[in-house]
């Protein structure tokens, strides 16, 4: 395998932690093979916005690299190491900016018929890493919680039909505390569990005013308005001068946080670049609120891997209003009450088919209820799945039963 000699140099446009990341492992950084190193230093040199999760990870593979053999680091390379780059993707350049050589290596490896060996080869090392150097476990059960707004309706939908399998469908649920008793939970789970970015609340409308413990994360689609108008315009121009869906997508992913307003003393940069990201590279998170809450749900349980989420469905707008916002020509948006209730409803089984891919999910527990409607279906160990409830319940109950701790 052969090695790619590195200098502290060529990292110099690197944020400051992850300068200091690379230089700790220089020398084992410069032995990984081509076809492998950009894809690593793609998520180093994110390094200082990075979540605690996913520092951790970064860390682990370093750890597990580096525990390596000479002998062994080029068995589990030989796989990325085997695969034909062109002369383009050999030269160093590709460090200043990784991601673009991820672009370049996926185009490649699609036009020489090789996509499948290194889906195979990145396959098989993280199988190793993950067995070698395992995720610690979470301090404890996570809870994930959604609500449906209940301006949303669709008469005759039946709601949660894809979730009735592996839980209890309540169909006479007395709100009690509604949305208030949900949020106060998420903020006890953050004060008995007080870990950055382990407690959040995503809401496709405003920021809810009962929320107010330091340890939340909370993302809001309203209050990310002017960043949504900034990327819209910037997609309307590209548009216009020609460019194509992935040239697109590329100068989103590139924008700066400060040139979309992220730049208050107070903002918190990592949050905000993760808003960022949701918005820039999620499909339709900047037009549609169900589609913003169920990616930003979706991106916060892969990478920040949270103990508490509390995710609200607001109603969206329409096609014919989110085109007139595209084309710069909307006045006032015009919801869409019906399909906003579908969108939530499956927004609501993706929620919970990404809490079912993190570490401990036999044990953890979600609730689905639909607002002001009666209507509540919960998952949880504890909790008889395909199983539905007519008689008259409490929220409160509801969600006891929901929670393992």
């Amino acid at each position: 395998m052969a090695a790619t000699v590195l200098t502290r140099d060529d990292f110099r446009g690197y944020p400051p932690e992850a300068r200091a990341l690379v230089d700790r492992n220089l020398a084992l950084l410069g032995q990984l093979p081509r076809a492998f190193l950009p894809l690593l230093l793609r998520e180093v040199i994110v390094y200082d916005w990075k979540f605690p999760a996913e520092r951790d990870e970064i860390d682990r593979q370093l750890r597990y690299l580096g525990g390596l053999s000479a002998e062994q680091l080029a068995a589990a390379m030989s796989a990325f190491a085997a695969l034909r780059l062109p002369a383009e993707l050999e030269r160093p350049e590709w460090i200043a900016n990784p991601a673009r050589f991820s672009e370049r290596l996926s185009a490649s490896l699609w036009a020489t018929r090789q996509i499948d060996d290194f889906g195979k080869a990145a396959e098989s090392y993280l199988a190793a890493f993950n067995a070698a150097v395992p995720e610690p476990p979470a301090p404890a059960p996570r809870l994930a919680m959604v609500v449906l707004a209940r301006e949303m309706s669709a008469a005759g939908y039946p709601l949660f039909r894809k979730l009735r399998a592996s839980g209890t469908y309540f169909t006479n649920v007395n709100p009690g505390g509604g949305y208030e008793l949900l949020a106060q939970t998420l903020a006890g789970r953050a004060r008995r569990f007080p870990m950055p970015y382990a407690h959040w609340c995503i809401d496709g409308a405003a920021s809810p005013s009962v929320l107010s413990a330091p340890q939340v994360a909370s993302v809001a689609y309203n209050s990310l308005s002017a960043v949504r108008d900034d990327l819209i315009r910037k997609m309307r121009d590209s548009s216009v001068s020609g460019a194509g869906p992935e040239a697109i997508k590329t100068r989103l992913a590139e924008t700066d946080p400060a040139a979309v307003g992220f730049n208050g003393r107070d903002a918190d940069p990592v949050l905000s670049r993760f808003s960022l990201s949701v918005l820039s590279e999620g499909s339709g998170t900047q037009i549609y609120s169900t589609t913003f809450v169920q990616w930003t749900a979706r991106e916060a349980l892969r990478r920040a891997r949270p103990l508490t989420l509390l995710a609200k469905f607001a109603p969206r707008q329409t096609e014919e209003s989110a085109d007139e916002a595209l084309q710069g020509t909307q006045k006032q948006a015009t919801l869409d009450l019906a399909g906003s209730l579908i969108d939530a409803d499956m927004g609501a089984f993706y929620t919970w088919i990404n809490l079912q891919r993190l570490s401990g999910a036999e044990n953890s527990g979600f609730l689905a209820w639909f607002e002001g409607h009666g209507e509540a279906l919960a998952i949880s160990p504890g909790i008889a799945a395909g199983k539905v409830r007519a008689d008259r319940v409490e929220l409160a109950e509801v969600l006891r039963l929901t929670q393992t701790v």
